[in-house]
């Protein structure tokens, strides 16, 4: 969420920032209701003040020998009381004005960083490096012919089951990703990270802290009688395991490695992918997650894109890095990196991973601060996927075919698969 000062007092800086997005706003009426809020603060608190005043005179009359029923205390207590009275209704405007004034903040994203460049579509996204020798051969399968040939998933049943867009992964199939998730668990905890297996229902305030609502209710499952949702990412439920919470500074960075499996609706995507692993409504990943303070923020975000792209290293499968442009960046980040995997079958890169700085935006949604001698400020929060196990499935199976239908895995998985193929049945 943006600060309400910056409403307040540099609505220009927003309107530029959110210009660079393609977003065009006037931020006039909402600078009003910022600085009525304001105002209504500020009265409140000198008519506290006020009273608090009344009430040390009222004490020391009567502790100099003055009855409590006497004119003079009389007159103070009437007094107190009618500021009291007008605490109350000043209190419950500025309820009404700061709950407008947070209801609109919420549907603004976050502004990019000066460092994110600028762009109106993917079109615009640079690639910055390129890792591997992508294999290109002609005649190669794409994932799901290779899947359907070794028995490794099963679409037709899972829609009687559920409906399209879910897969029931069979045999060696499931055995495969039980093996990538268990791999990419023990990579990152070796790397520093702890390891967390949070709900996989999580609750409104949760998306709202991490952002998806209120601006993408439509993309998530709701369960129609509670206050829950099924998470879409394991990014919603790590925000807030430290929500409304002072984090001391000596436990920053925190760095947090969680398993999930994720559901998405993919409300706008009707007609794209619709076969294989790549747009699934439910689907698994490994999801990384920092908390730091703000200065530290900047080189986190390198250090959660290196340790994403060393499972694709650990995996063999070429990739390249992309930074997005400020058009094609997510609704909380700030500035991002998306790591897109090579799939030999499709003649193509897709996207595996997105590594974003959040700055403050989600902390200052889900208040949560640290303390550094006196002064309280946000934490800066980040995330990305370590990696989407579907899709680094799908990466696999298309960079290890062979001519005889077998699929080679790399040296890394054997240990975690029981073999270094996947043979015919």
């Amino acid at each position: 969420m943006l600060d309400q000062r910056l409403v307040r007092d540099n609505p220009n800086l927003i309107s530029e920032q959110l210009g660079r997005r393609g977003i065009k706003v006037d931020l006039g009426p909402l600078q009003s209701i910022a600085n009525k809020q304001k105002n209504l603060e500020e009265k409140r608190s000198s008519l506290q003040a006020d009273g608090n005043r009344v009430g040390k005179e009222v004490g020391q009359l009567i502790q100099n020998g003055a009855e409590p029923t006497s004119k003079a205390v009389s007159d103070l207590r009437q007094k107190g009381n009618k500021i009291k009275q007008e605490v109350a209704l000043i209190e419950e405007e500025e309820k009404k004005v700061s709950s407008i004034l947070r209801d609109e903040l919420l549907t603004f994203p976050n502004l990019p960083l000066p460092e994110c460049p600028d762009g109106k579509d993917e079109r615009d996204n640079i690639e910055i490096k390129k890792w591997g020798d992508p294999r290109i051969e002609e005649n190669l399968y794409q994932h799901w012919d290779i899947a359907e040939k070794l028995g490794l998933l099963d679409t037709e049943r899972s829609v009687r089951i559920a409906q399209s867009r879910f897969v029931t992964l069979i045999d060696q199939g499931a055995r495969l990703e039980r093996a990538l998730i268990n791999f990419m668990l023990d990579l990152h905890s070796s790397n520093g990270y702890k390891e967390v297996l949070p709900p996989v229902l999580v609750n409104t305030k949760s998306l709202t802290g991490s952002g998806q609502l209120p601006k993408f209710a439509e993309e998530s499952f709701k369960c129609a009688e509670d206050d829950l949702w099924l998470t879409p990412t394991a990014e919603v439920p790590v925000t807030s395991l430290h929500r409304d919470e002072i984090i001391p500074i000596n436990k920053l960075p925190l760095k947090y490695v969680a398993y999930s499996p994720c559901f998405r609706r993919e409300a706008g995507s009707y007609g794209r992918d619709t076969r294989g692993l790549i747009r699934l409504h439910q689907f698994n990943k490994v999801e990384l997650y920092w908390f730091v303070t703000a200065e530290n923020s900047q080189e986190a975000h390198k250090q959660i894109t290196a340790d994403a792209e060393s499972v694709l290293q650990a995996l063999e499968l070429p990739y390249r890095v992309l930074e997005l442009c400020t058009g094609d960046l997510g609704f909380a980040a700030s500035r991002t990196f998306d790591l897109e995997v090579w799939l030999p079958g499709a003649k193509a890169y897709r996207e595996i991973s997105s590594c974003s700085i959040c700055g403050d935006f989600q902390a200052r949604r889900s208040s949560i601060r640290t303390k550094q001698g006196k002064s309280t400020q946000l934490v800066h929060t980040l995330n990305g996927s370590g990696l989407a196990v579907g899709r680094t499935m799908a990466a696999l199976l298309e960079n290890g075919q062979q001519p005889d239908g077998t699929v080679l895995l790399p040296s890394a998985l054997i240990p975690y698969f029981g073999s270094n193929a996947i043979h015919p049945i």
